[in-house]
């Protein structure tokens, strides 16, 4: 039996559920019942990860993280008629969790907004079936992986959504973010129900909801054991450290100590962390630990290749470090440079509402990234929709690629192919884009908080992965960044003001005055860790073309290893930013593809061993 831990699974109320319940992979599963006594949920949690509440014909399950009860539940149960009466509730919860409900014989079931806790669904034997993990979904059905995802983020490098929140499996369906899972007897919609807030706020007013919303979501994480937070020296983490000193008198304060002539992170670290004396304070010493691209080359579950498996062995010891110190949670500053920084696409239509201010702004864009002004000017003028810039991105996929030096106000960055993708693989990927194209459609009408999206919903599912490597370890981690209240405060600030050029995350500067130490949210450097990575991954070459030999990927016509093994022994300093990004798709592909093929093989088949009663 091939076991999955942590994992929810959602099955509909009606005799098909039950039957497809017998076929979740685990062995002696918990199980919540619908009010009817037939299976909602299905699967294995901590005990302070599931909490349930219900009036009548009506159950609310939230799974995860906040700081709601059985009780709160069960009072918004009784006001529930319909399962579209749960946007209120919705709209409302703190934390970072999955909200489930069981309402008169309907399912609706939905994840987080920035997609670190995904809705996956799948029909089992003609049954919907939905879970927060989709190797779940593909153990049960038996899914093969889908090789047009392979091929695509090889000749692609990363993706934007939608073709980032495509599932990893055939036949298994992701729900976007914004969107819940409706489940009646055996059909299954996909149900629309948020849309981002207008980006109307002026700075000082959202940054007091930023500030808000930032210090409920530290409040609440109290967890049995100790909170340990990272301290960085860069604005968000040392935001964290400074937000849970307040109501947690035992924090442990974690830092690095190496730095160098373009990292000055330690610097502002060691004087946050003189201000913090009542807080013990750890030290991971320079040297220790394994640099990145170390082996052995492995992921913390099948569910989707990962992007950052260079880190993953630093991660582990570092999670090694922090749990043999008593900590239980950590809290780290992820996410926040999605929500607080981006590019001057918000120019696209600031310039066409508020040309005045447009211009003042482009001029100082323009000097900092020296932009010449025909190609600044054609960019701000294009007014290709998304939809054409999906079918040009397919065209155009492997031409020569744009200037450096030209502005980036468009849709998103070019894609461009890994050295090493081959014919077949590029394609592939140009089929799979036109087919996007034909349905994309804009997260925002305001191109700045369309972009703001997109890197959020990118991010996403990327540090999920790194907080479930994370519970590997035994150490729980949270980025109240991502949280959904959080997220909506920060996009309401108008994207101008949230993005300004003259200064370095100014709603989160903004919203932390007074709290965090100004040296810190006026600082105008961020630590660089490229010179760090460029040599670890040349120490490494030889062991990466060692577990690229045999490849999968190769097996398939999807990569060239000629052409591997050229980029990586010839990569320089001034190449290493276009190979590393694209070594780190192509080795998660990889490594997934062998760790799925062990799961495949092994994998469980129907058995009336493993049947759930009903009741």
């Amino acid at each position: 039996m091939y076991e999955l831990t942590n994992s929810l699974i959602v099955v509909p109320d009606s005799p098909g559920g039950t039957w497809a319940s017998g076929r979740i992979p685990h062995q002696a599963p918990e199980i919540v019942a619908h009010p009817s006594g037939r299976p909602w949920l299905v699967g294995h949690w901590s005990p302070d990860q599931l909490v349930v509440g219900g009036a009548g014909a009506v159950r609310i399950a939230i799974f995860g993280f906040g700081p709601i009860s059985a009780e709160r539940l069960a009072v918004a149960a009784g006001r529930v008629e319909t399962p579209a009466d749960l946007d209120r509730l919705a709209r409302a919860l703190p934390g970072s969790a999955h909200l489930v409900a069981s309402v008169h014989g309907q399912v609706r079931f939905q994840g987080t907004l920035t997609g670190t806790r995904p809705v996956f669904t799948a029909r089992i034997d003609g049954v919907p079936v939905a879970a927060d993990r989709a190797d779940a979904l593909a153990v049960m059905a038996g899914a093969e992986p889908d090789e047009d995802m392979l091929a695509v983020n090889i000749a692609c490098q990363q993706l934007i959504p939608p073709m980032s929140e495509r599932s990893w499996w055939r036949g298994v369906d992701r729900v976007a973010p914004d969107s819940y899972l409706l489940i009646r007897e055996d059909r299954a919609a996909e149900v629309r129900w948020w849309n981002p807030p207008d980006p109307v706020l002026p700075l000082q007013v959202g940054a007091k909801r930023v500030r808000a919303a930032l210090r409920e979501a530290v409040a609440w994480r109290k967890p049995a054991g100790r909170v340990s937070a990272d301290l960085s020296g860069g604005m968000d983490s040392t935001t964290l450290c400074f937000l849970a000193a307040e109501h947690t008198p035992d924090l442990i304060v974690f830092r690095r100590t190496e730095g160098s002539a373009i990292n000055d992170d330690p610097f502002y670290a060691g004087h946050a962390a003189r201000l913090l004396d009542q807080a013990e304070q750890i030290e991971l010493p320079a040297g220790t630990g394994p640099p990145v691209f170390t082996p052995p080359y492995s992921l913390p579950d099948t569910e989707a290749p990962h992007a950052l498996v260079r880190g993953m062995n630093t991660i582990r010891h570092q999670v090694r470090y922090l749990v043999e110190r008593g900590c239980t949670l950590h809290l780290a500053g992820h996410g926040a440079d999605e929500l607080f920084t981006g590019s001057a696409a918000y120019l696209h239509t600031l310039i066409r509402r508020q040309p005045v201010t447009a211009l003042r702004h482009l001029r100082v864009h323009r000097a900092l990234g020296r932009w010449p002004l025909l190609p600044t000017m054609a960019a701000l003028w294009d007014n290709r929709d998304l939809r054409t810039w999906w079918r040009d991105s397919a065209a155009a996929l492997t031409a020569p690629p744009p200037p450096l030096t030209g502005p980036k106000v468009g849709w998103a960055y070019a894609l461009r192919p890994s050295p090493w993708a081959t014919g077949d693989a590029v394609s592939t990927a140009r089929r799979v884009l036109r087919g996007i194209a034909a349905e994309a459609v804009p997260l925002a009408s305001d191109r700045g908080q369309h972009e703001a999206l997109t890197s959020l919903r990118f991010a996403g599912p990327l540090l999920r992965q790194v907080c479930r490597e994370y519970a590997a370890g035994g150490l729980r981690l949270d980025l109240p960044y991502l949280d959904d209240r959080v997220v909506e405060a920060a996009l309401s600030v108008r994207p101008h003001e949230r993005y300004t050029p003259w200064q370095y995350k100014p709603v989160l500067a903004e919203a932390m005055r007074g709290q965090v130490p100004d040296m810190i949210l006026d600082r105008r450097t961020k630590g660089d860790y490229e010179e760090e990575v460029c040599r670890a991954l040349q120490d490494h070459v030889p062991d990466l073309l060692d577990h690229f030999a045999g490849s999968a990927l190769a097996a398939r016509g999807l990569i060239d290893l000629d052409a591997l093994r050229t980029s990586l022994y010839t990569q320089s300093g001034s190449d290493h930013d276009d190979v590393t990004p694209n070594l780190e798709m192509t080795l998660g592909c990889e490594t997934w593809l062998r760790e799925t093929g062990a799961v495949r093989r092994s994998g469980p088949a129907p058995s009336a061993d493993n049947e759930i009663p009903v009741g």
